[in-house]
């Protein structure tokens, strides 16, 4: 009769068990896959960013290159 009631807890114990470390493991995964989607996100904003702030100094650089020819050609013409 023991070692029935052996069998039969330690089976349901190993089974919780199992199941415990089974729903660890998924969190585990999942956590995983939220961190990595969150880097992803970082990443692409820091590279949006830095698009953004090089199209800025072309634009200003663009600018710059504009009004010194303005600035020279007026002179020139005096």
């Amino acid at each position: 009769m023991d070692l029935f009631i052996q069998f039969t807890f330690g089976g349901e114990r190993k089974k919780k068990k199992e199941e415990e470390e089974k729903e660890e493991k998924e969190e585990e995964e999942k956590e995983e896959k939220e961190e990595k989607e969150e880097k992803e996100e970082k990443e692409e904003k820091e590279e949006k960013e830095e698009k953004e702030e090089k199209e800025e100094r072309i634009s200003k650089r663009c600018v710059l290159d504009k009004v010194t020819e303005v600035i020279v050609v007026g002179i020139m013409r005096c």
